[in-house]
């Protein structure tokens, strides 16, 4: 029988209290939309930020079992010839296990890399004490201007240094690590919110659009008094 260890709400609790420049920041490529309809992952890859710094970094290739379709692999520029010689998705998540734990979690459209972690964390028969944030819902409430909220656009209107790889796993998770720290840092710069929590960023993602200049002023309050 399967048995997985969870949290502790002591735990969870604590994590989330934590400054929210130490975070996981993590990306799936897989080969669809939904581990529901027997999707794996293909490829994970994820940053440590400590403190705001890039402090280690996690790529692993996974061999879901079967052949990727063609779109998925022009997609991603994954071949199938690449994932032959991958360990199978169990290991990398056994590994991947170990290198998030004890950390809070990120990622962009965080739901869809959530829906894939949860699956293949079962799969491994692991599981992971940190929560996620959404940095696209952040991004939708602090830069309300931008054209869309895809990671490509955002990297570009917030003129974020990248080497214009896209749909690999590391390289969206330090792109993703980029727009993370930005918004942490407009947070300062617009709101003086300069130790701002895990639980703030939470907090924001679930705020009103209309609402979150007031959000933002009101925890500012809370910061200093």
């Amino acid at each position: 029988m399967l048995c997985l260890m969870f949290p502790s709400k002591q735990t969870s609790c604590t994590l989330k209290n934590r400054n929210a420049d130490t975070v996981v920041v993590l990306d799936y490529e897989t080969t669809g939309l939904s581990p529901n309809l027997g999707d794996r992952g293909i490829e994970i890859g994820a940053v440590l930020l400590q403190s705001g710094r890039v402090t280690d970094r996690f790529q692993r290739l996974m061999n879901p079992g079967f052949k990727v379709n063609d779109f998925i692999a022009e997609y991603t520029g994954i071949s199938n010839h690449m994932l032959s010689t991958a360990g199978c998705c169990e290991s990398a998540t056994r590994d991947f296990a170990d290198f998030i734990n004890g950390h809070n979690l990120v990622a962009h459209n965080a739901s869809f890399d959530r829906r894939f972690l949860d699956a293949e964390m079962q799969y491994a028969g692991r599981s992971y004490d940190g929560s996620f944030a959404c940095s696209m819902l952040a991004a939708r409430r602090l830069y309300p201007q931008a054209p869309n909220h895809q990671l490509g656009t955002l990297v570009k209107y917030r003129a974020l240094d990248n080497d214009g790889v896209f749909h690999r796993a590391l390289a969206d998770a330090e792109m993703t690590a980029l727009l993370w720290l930005d918004m942490l840092k407009v947070l300062g710069e617009q709101y003086q919110l300069e130790q701002v929590t895990f639980n703030t960023m939470q907090r924001l993602t679930r705020t009103a659009k209309g609402a979150v200049e007031k959000f933002c002023r009101r925890q500012a309050v809370i910061a200093v008094s």
